[in-house]
């Protein structure tokens, strides 16, 4: 059983399944975020949505480098959880399926291409206490400590 974070599911919603891919991207003590500005300003672990037909691993390089500019190496699975929630962006309810991964930061080659996105590193417990969901604060922590 994977573990649920935030709300409950509600039974008055048809949600739909989004499978997504994120990782922790430590450096030292510190570790590297994105903050989305719109629809709702928040810090996130950099990821997102596996298109169709893409491998997970080809999901997470292309999702960090839009939404950081920095290129990885050696991702490892940590684990996933669920949560339930509404996409501002997508105007759905999903049920989202978040993988989480950790993953070496080895350079940064170009500023974020994902509109509304900036990169910045910070210490990595300042992190668990900032980003903006349940599940993400807890991979941090566990993670971190």
């Amino acid at each position: 059983m994977i573990r649920r974070y935030g709300e409950a599911r509600r039974t008055d919603t048809a949600y739909r399944l989004r499978a997504g891919i994120y990782a922790i991207l430590p450096l030292g003590r510190e570790v590297l975020l994105t903050h989305q500005a719109a629809p709702i300003p928040e810090f996130q672990l950099p990821g997102g949505g596996i298109d169709p037909g893409e491998s997970p691993l080809a999901a997470l390089h292309r999702e960090v480098l839009e939404e950081t500019g920095w290129r990885i190496a050696a991702p490892r699975r940590l684990g996933a959880f669920r949560r339930f929630t509404f996409m501002p962006d997508y105007e759905i309810w999903a049920e989202k399926l978040c993988h989480v991964y950790f993953a070496r930061p080895v350079r940064q080659v170009a500023p974020p291409s994902e509109p509304g996105h900036i990169a910045l590193w910070t210490q990595g417990k300042i992190a668990a206490e900032i980003i903006g969901n349940d599940g993400d604060r807890a991979f941090l922590k566990g993670y971190f400590g």
